[in-house]
C-alpha cells in the first residue's frame, strides 16, 4: 500500500532520518582532531591530514553506495531501505563509541558512509511524495534538516565532549533505535508496486548511474555545475575543526557552536527561505546568486584574521544553500517518475567522488601551509580553493542553457 501525497508520517521520517545522519556526522567534528592528537600522538595540522582520510573513507562508501541504495529503493520500495539505513547508522555509532585505535574509528566511517546514503532514497522519497512545482520547496525541508543536524550534532559533541570524546556517539546511537522502531510502526510505502523496476547492476554501478543520463544534456549539464559546487563546500567539513583550533585557539565547544550557530541559519534558509527566494527569482537565477556569494564567501574565510568575523562570514554566505535544491529541482524536471531515485543516486555519486577528492585537498593543503613544518604560513590555503572551484562553478552553470527554467 502506498502513502498519499499529504501523510504527515512519511514527510516527517524521512525528515528524521536526514536529520540523524546528519547529526551522527557533526557530532565526529568537534571532537575528532583531538581525538586523533590523543590516539595517533601528532599535532592539529598532522591530525589534519589523519582526518582527511576518515573523510576520504566516509565518502568513499557513499559514492559506491548511494547510486546502489538509491536503485535499491526503485525495486523494492523505500521503505525498507530506509529502515535498514538507520539501522545501520546506529551500529556504526556503537562501533564508534567503543574505538580503540585509528583503524576502527575508519572502519566506523566506513559503516556510516554505507548508510548515510539512504539520503539518496529520501531525496527520492520527496520525489515521490509532492508535486513538481512544489520540490525545490521539499528539497529545501531537506536541507533543513540537514542544517538542523549541524545545529545539535556539533553542539552536542562540544558539549558532550567534557564527558569524553565518545561520550556523544552513545546518544547518536540510541536516537538511530528510536528512529527506527518509529519507522517500523508509522512509515507507509510512497512507490507503487507497477512503478517499480529490476535492480540492475548496471544502473547501481556509481559511473554508471551518471552514464544512463547521457541522452539529458541539461541534467549533465547541471550535474557538472553540482560536482564543482560540491567539490567546493566539501572542503568546509573536512578543515573547519582543524583551522578554527589552530587559528583562532578554539576549544571543541566553541568550535561545536559556530557549526550549530551555521546549522540554525542553514535552517532558517533552508526550511523558510529557500521556497519564497526561488519563487522570487526562479530556479535558475536562484542558483547564480546562491554560487556567487559561495565564491565571494570562502575569500572572506580565508582572509579572517578574528574569529568572530567567522560568524559575521556565516549570516552572509547562508544564501550558498539554496544552489543545491534549486539546481537539484531543475534536474527532476528532466527524467520520469520512476527514474528519481537513479537520478538522486547519480547526484549523491557526484557528491560522492566531490567528498572523496575535497577532504584530500583542503587537508593536505592545510598541513602543507600551517604547522612548524608549513612551507609558508597561509591556514586559509584551502578556503581560496573553494573560492576557485566555486566560481569554475557559476561559469559552468551559467553555460548551460537552462534559462527557460527561470
Amino acid at each position: 500500500m502506498t502513502v498519499s501525497k499529504t501523510s504527515p508520517h512519511a514527510l516527517t521520517f524521512v525528515l528524521v532520518t536526514v536529520l540523524i545522519d546528519m547529526i551522527g556526522l557533526g557530532i565526529v567534528i568537534p571532537v575528532l582532531p583531538r581525538l586523533i592528537e590523543d590516539i595517533a600522538h601528532v599535532d592539529i595540522a598532522r591530525a589534519s591530514v589523519v582526518g582527511g582520510w576518515l573523510f576520504v573513507a566516509y565518502s568513499a562508501m557513499q559514492f559506491l553506495f548511494g547510486p546502489i541504495i538509491g536503485n535499491l529503493s526503485d525495486a523494492y520500495g523505500r521503505r525498507p531501505v530506509l529502515l535498514l539505513s538507520v539501522a545501520g547508522l546506529g551500529v556504526d555509532y556503537l562501533l564508534t563509541a567503543f574505538a580503540p585505535t585509528i583503524a576502527w574509528l575508519f572502519l566506523g566511517r566506513l559503516i556510516a558512509g554505507i548508510c548515510g546514503a539512504s539520503y539518496t532514497t529520501a531525496n527520492a522519497f520527496i520525489a515521490d511524495i509532492t508535486a513538481p512545482e512544489n520540490r525545490a520547496k521539499a528539497f529545501g525541508m531537506i536541507g533543513a534538516a540537514f542544517g538542523i543536524g549541524f545545529t545539535l550534532g556539533p553542539a552536542l559533541g562540544g558539549l558532550l565532549s567534557h564527558f569524553g570524546d565518545r561520550a556523544p556517539f552513545f546518544l547518536a546511537a540510541g536516537l538511530s533505535i528510536v528512529n527506527v522502531i518509529y519507522g517500523y510502526f508509522v512509515l507507509p510505502e510512497t512507490l507503487a508496486r507497477d512503478k517499480r523496476r529490476l535492480f540492475t547492476l548496471r544502473r547501481a554501478n556509481p559511473l554508471g548511474a551518471l552514464v544512463a543520463f547521457r541522452h539529458h544534456p541539461l541534467v549533465l549539464g547541471f550535474g557538472a555545475a553540482l560536482f564543482l559546487h560540491f567539490l567546493a563546500t566539501n572542503v568546509y567539513p573536512a578543515i573547519w575543526a582543524y583551522y578554527t583550533i589552530y587559528r583562532y585557539g578554539w576549544s571543541e565547544l566553541e568550535v561545536g557552536l559556530s557549526l550549530a550557530a551555521f546549522g540554525v541559519i542553514t535552517a532558517i534558509v533552508q526550511g523558510g527561505l529557500v521556497g519564497p527566494f526561488i519563487k522570487r527569482f526562479g530556479e535558475w537565477m536562484a542558483a547564480v546568486i546562491s554560487l556567487t556569494v559561495e565564491c565571494i564567501i570562502a575569500v572572506g574565510y580565508g582572509l579572517a584574521s578574528h574569529g568572530w568575523m567567522i560568524y559575521a562570514l556565516l549570516v552572509v554566505g547562508a544564501l550558498q544553500g539554496v544552489a543545491m535544491p534549486a539546481i537539484n529541482a531543475m534536474m527532476t524536471h528532466e527524467v520520469d517518475e520512476n527514474a528519481q531515485g537513479e537520478l538522486q543516486g547519480a547526484i549523491a555519486s557526484l557528491m560522492g567522488i566531490a567528498a572523496i577528492v575535497s577532504p584530500l585537498l583542503g587537508t593536505q593543503l592545510f598541513g602543507l601551509f600551517a604547522g612548524p613544518g608549513a612551507v609558508m604560513e597561509l591556514p586559509g590555503a584551502p578556503f581560496f580553493l573553494t573560492a576557485f572551484l566555486s566560481l569554475i562553478a557559476l561559469w559552468v552553470f551559467v553555460g548551460v542553457p537552462g534559462r527557460r527554467f527561470a
